[in-house]
């Protein structure tokens, strides 16, 4: 009996020391279990913070690439531009440089019309035994043949120069009528015909296609007899000068001028009629 006593408290002791292990491991394990699950929450936190970091970069690439895209389609859509002004600039050069040239074309044929209108006026002055110009003349070289008197002419009045130079005029004599048209104004600066002789002066010159020039007779129209009835007709032949000569700017202006300061006369009925058409 003692013995099985024995046997038994030994078993107990043995069974209370390796619950004390047991327990002790077990502590342990948690312990382990604990740390792991720490470990484990931080790793996923910090895979979370990466994702999260990731997702942003994702998002800010997408929207550099967004705008790189529309500076791209920028800097294409500015070249394009830039192509085009470039062309433009070079066709307006091209432009200006025929319109120079023509120009010069123009003045050349000027200068040989005036040369050869010099030299018809000297054969005139011949014909008619005028005083030469010429230096054999002015020394006396050639004696001038006195004029019967059945050859000199009575001084025409106003009217009959007039009515010669509007004769001239309408048979295409251009040059004969403003000369014809300039004796009236030097002769009676006062009449009152002298704007409308000034103003047939231009319209000499455009008939001749000589735009130029006759813009400047209508001037002396506008600025030398404001009052006059031919001021309307003469802003309105100025601005078809203009636009013959494909200054479509100053051809507007000259013509919205005209309407405004004449809105009454038939002039400006024209000019607006022209207007639309230039817009």
């Amino acid at each position: 009996m003692v013995n099985a006593a024995c046997l038994l408290i030994l078993l107990g002791c043995a069974s209370q020391n390796e619950m004390t292990s047991l327990d002790t491991r077990l502590s342990e394990l948690e312990l382990r279990n604990a740390e792991a699950r720490e470990k484990n929450e931080k790793l996923k936190s910090q895979l979370q913070e990466r994702n999260a970091d990731e997702q942003s970069l994702r998002l800010q690439l997408a929207s550099l690439r967004q705008q790189v895209a529309g500076v791209n389609e920028q800097v294409r859509s500015l070249t394009g531009r830039i192509e085009e002004l470039e062309h433009q600039t070079n066709r307006q050069v091209q432009k200006e440089s025929e319109s120079v040239n023509i120009r010069q074309d123009q003045l050349e044929q000027l200068a040989e019309s005036a040369r050869s209108n010099d030299e018809r006026i000297h054969r005139l002055e011949q014909y008619l035994n005028f005083e030469s110009s010429s230096p054999a003349a002015a020394s006396g070289s050639t004696a001038v043949k006195p004029v019967p008197t059945t050859q000199i002419k009575k001084e025409l009045s106003e009217d009959e120069l007039y009515r010669q130079a509007k004769l001239a005029f309408d048979r295409g004599d251009s040059e004969k009528a403003r000369k014809l048209f300039q004796d009236i104004i030097d002769r009676h600066p006062k009449s009152e015909q002298a704007d409308n002789a000034q103003f047939w002066i231009g319209e000499t010159y455009y008939r001749e296609k000589w735009y130029e020039k006759a813009i400047l007779e209508y001037q002396k129209v506008i600025e030398n007899y404001p009052k006059g009835n031919k001021v309307p007709a003469s802003l309105l032949k100025q601005g078809f000068a203009f636009l013959n000569l494909g200054d479509k700017t100053n051809s507007r202006i000259i013509l919205q001028e005209l309407i405004k300061k004449y809105p009454q006369s038939n002039e400006a009925k024209i000019a607006q009629d022209k207007l639309k058409e230039l817009s």
